[in-house]
């Protein structure tokens, strides 16, 4: 065969892959057990955050109009009301020319609308305060479900849990949530020339480096894997591989061999399975184009090129954002030199990322793609997309952090 059947765009493949994905199963795990899922409810808090109006710093509770004109050499003069503790709510209301001593954390008393810092207040006898620098409403001050509002939609479903959402998550009592469960996930590598990593290659041989490199970036997800021995370029063994995966799994990634006749062979066993359908085959970007995707029943197989730079970084592109891992981490860059694109495909460049007095420079590293190292020395990629006539060099980029 050789040639790709059914090329499609990037996002196109995204939207493919996504629209015929098995149905995830729900779940109710506890808030700790939830860093990693995918939501499958939306969670609406049942109350405000903070609940009251609460002070930022040690200071005194006032009427912020009471301190305008204040400075070191013409403070304004305060009377003392009392202290208050910080899990202690005020039953003193504050009246005009009247403060209040409140702790960072502390419940806003009735009357005051700002706080000033202690820092620019003294304490003068034991009925008088001397304010230094004014403070306008507000200042100093968390507003009554500023944070987070009574029956406010908080997350919606979709989304993929970080450990900064079960913080916010905790504030407002959520002990347990229902998730999507994990994916199952076979892994399989094909080629005559692939063999396992004990074992010394001979001459033409490789060893299985795609299994692992896939395997590790997909558990830090918190995915169910399991890795299946080598599948040789033998159509029988390739099928029983195959079956053997689809049976214990929702999701099958498998890793081909360098070669167009491992291609091929992958494909016509996966097209031999009762209601298999080819999704795409060929993806329009760079590195990654022999990517192909098959559907069979409910199950989807994902087919990588065999080289170790483009199986990985379609697992990247391609895998994980139909996993529900859709943002990466992210920092803005200057490239160094210039980068042209071809027209109608998305390139994906691994960069170097430099520390510079005057800021962040990304570096590309250009290189074959079968040069595991090439990655291994990168700090994240570059995505020029399909419309873009490439980057200049000193143009600030998007540059998307492997970790």
């Amino acid at each position: 065969m050789g040639e790709f059947l059914k090329v499609v765009n990037y996002k196109d493949a995204i939207k493919l892959i996504k629209d015929n994905l098995p149905l995830k199963k729900t779940k109710t795990v506890t808030l700790l057990d939830s860093l990693n899922h995918v939501l499958a409810q939306d969670v609406v808090s049942t109350e405000d955050i903070p609940a009251f109006n609460r002070s930022t710093v040690d200071g005194y509770a006032v009427k912020a109009e009471d301190t305008y004109g204040g400075s070191e050499s013409s403070p304004q003069f305060l009377d003392f009301k009392g202290s208050l503790q910080i899990d202690q709510e005020s039953v003193i209301k504050i009246n005009s020319n009247e403060c209040l001593w409140i702790p960072t954390g502390g419940m806003l008393p009735v009357g005051a609308d700002a706080v000033v810092m202690v820092e620019y207040t003294e304490k003068l006898g034991d009925d008088t305060v001397l304010i230094f620098k004014p403070v306008s409403p507000s200042e100093n001050v968390i507003q009554k479900g500023e944070d987070v509002n009574k029956k406010q939609t908080i997350f919606t479903s979709g989304i993929n849990i970080k450990p900064q959402d079960i913080g916010v998550l905790a504030s407002v009592g959520i002990t347990s949530l229902q998730v999507y469960e994990k994916y199952k996930i076979g892994i399989i590598s094909t080629g005559d020339e692939i063999v396992p990593i004990e074992q010394k290659p001979e001459l033409g041989q490789i060893r299985d480096i795609n299994s692992y490199t896939i395997a590790s970036a997909l558990k830090k997800i918190g995915n169910t894997l399991r890795l299946y021995p080598i599948a040789k370029d033998d159509y029988n063994e390739l099928k029983l591989s195959i079956e053997k995966a689809l049976s214990e799994n929702d999701l099958l990634i498998m890793s081909g061999g360098s070669s167009v006749g491992t291609m091929d062979l992958t494909l016509d066993v996966l097209l031999s399975f009762e209601e298999a359908q080819m999704l795409f085959h060929g993806v329009a970007v760079k590195p990654g184009k022999p990517t192909m995707v098959v559907k069979i029943g409910d199950k989807i197989v994902i087919g990588l090129p065999g080289h170790p730079v483009s199986a990985l970084m379609m697992l990247y592109i391609l895998c994980l954002p139909i996993l529900g891992v859709s943002s990466i981490n992210t920092i803005e860059a200057v490239i160094d030199i210039n980068l042209p694109s071809q027209a109608g495909r998305d390139d994906f460049i691994p960069v170097k990322l430099i520390q510079t007095e005057s800021g962040t420079t990304a570096t590309p590293l250009i290189g074959k793609s079968g040069l595991m190292t090439l990655l291994s020395n990168a700090d994240g990629y570059i995505h020029i997309e399909a419309e873009q006539q490439g980057v200049i060099k000193g143009e600030l980029v998007k540059v998307y952090k492997f970790n």
